[in-house]
């Protein structure tokens, strides 16, 4: 089969809805919960602004727009190496250096929504995918994985989306020897999450602190952050689009992401 062929197999399957896109992002607006760092530690992104400039009105009869005040890592979004110090020397390291073949991959998505409801602070392991990669088949090269924890549930409400305490946040995430194990052994395109960011909440703690940031960006992949409707993907199968906005230097950007999923 030829990629025209396959292409027009694509087109026809989205047409007649064998196809399906399912929209693996989170509403973007003012209540969008953000990261919160501690403040005497480090900045933080403002809250999300949408501000109107017209509306079919006197400064604009036949139209109507807005302009936003907006983080590059606010809602679902991608993160690019040049986002943390480990990636800050790659010369296609920001979000409109990154060659575009990079924001459409196949997606691997693992289920560990039965474990994060049961221990927020659960933490997926190299023994995990590899019992998971044993009933679905390999992580192959260029591939995104996916943790599926539902999260997105609590996208609403900031402070359960957070789920932080005196000690900290609680949310589920990746070992180091889980993202050494994806970048190294599997070499994939990148990972993603449902949380707040690609790293579990306890991750500043860590002996190799927030290691998906830490050890993705070092060898020039990708993160994904705050997903949506990850529990309407398969194990494998479906195609991932998740693509930045061409932001000069930037070191991220919020998505549209969408998800090509077979129905039969």
């Amino acid at each position: 089969m030829t990629s025209q062929n396959t292409l027009a197999e694509v087109a026809t399957g989205l047409l007649d809805g064998s196809i399906k896109v399912v929209d693996c992002t989170a509403p973007l607006g003012p209540d969008t919960p953000l990261l919160k760092l501690p403040e005497d530690f480090a900045d933080n992104t403002p809250k999300i602004e949408i501000h109107k400039i017209s509306e079919y009105g006197d400064r604009g009869p036949w139209w109507a727009w807005n302009w936003l005040k907006i983080g590059e890592h606010s809602g679902t979004h991608y993160d690019a190496p040049h986002h943390w110090i480990t990636g800050k020397d790659f010369p296609d390291g920001s979000v409109d250096t990154i060659a575009p073949q990079n924001f459409v991959a196949p997606a691997n998505v693992i289920d560990c929504s039965k474990e994060a409801a049961e221990d927020n602070d659960f933490l997926l392991t190299v023994e995990h995918i590899k019992a998971w990669e044993a009933e679905h088949g390999d992580i192959k090269e260029g591939e995104w994985v996916l943790m599926r924890t539902d999260w997105d549930q609590y996208n609403t409400d900031e402070d359960k989306y957070l789920n932080a305490d005196e000690n900290g946040p609680h949310t589920p995430g990746p070992t180091a020897e889980a993202i050494i194990y994806l970048m190294e052994d599997r070499k994939a395109l990148g990972w993603g999450t449902q949380c707040i960011g690609t790293d579990a909440g306890a991750a500043g703690g860590f002996e190799i602190p927030f290691p998906a940031h830490n050890l993705l960006h070092k060898h020039n992949k990708y993160g994904l952050a705050s997903l949506a409707n990850l529990s309407e993907l398969p194990a494998k199968g479906a195609i991932l689009i998740a693509a930045p906005l061409k932001i000069v230097k930037g070191t991220g950007s919020p998505i549209r992401a969408l998800a090509l999923v077979p129905t039969t």
